[in-house]
């Protein structure tokens, strides 16, 4: 993986500085990759999905695209990017709207691989990487909804 080196504006100062791991925060993290990265990154996640026997069964295969634009439009605006997600479906509510589906301990670990893997393969700058895995982390622990 690459190191991040671009020169990025911060938003409170407008001034340019040069972001690493100690120093990076979420709202770097759309300048450093932009759509495309993140584009890159949730294909890879959902081309897993279909055949996955935990994560497959739930995601109707009519709205695999859907599911798939959804994601990627919340974390460009969670991570500094347009505000398309806010925009067309107002606060995310992500524990309500994950509230139908079964999302147990094992629901998580799998989610998390199939996204580990994804990151593997699209190999942002390692800084980006580090924080997405974070977030990741952090915001599964918090979807799960049913016991086991």
């Amino acid at each position: 993986m690459t190191r991040l080196t671009a020169a990025l504006p911060t938003r409170e100062s407008g001034h340019h500085r040069t972001p690493t791991r100690d120093h990076m925060d979420d709202q770097d993290i759309y300048p450093a990759i932009g759509d495309e990265g993140f584009t890159r990154l949730i294909a890879a996640f959902y081309k897993q999905v279909p055949g996955d026997d935990i994560l497959g069964p739930m995601y109707p295969p009519r709205d695999l695209a859907g599911a798939e634009q959804r994601l990627r439009d919340f974390l460009i605006g969670r991570f500094g990017g347009p505000q398309r997600y806010i925009e067309q479906r107002g606060h995310p509510r992500l524990r309500m709207r994950h509230m139908p589906f079964a999302v147990n301990a094992a629901a998580r670990a799998r989610w998390l691989q199939l996204m580990s893997n994804a990151l593997d393969e699209v190999q942002l700058p390692e800084d980006v990487d580090a924080l997405l895995r974070d977030f990741f982390a952090g915001v599964s622990a918090m979807l799960v909804n049913r016991p086991g």
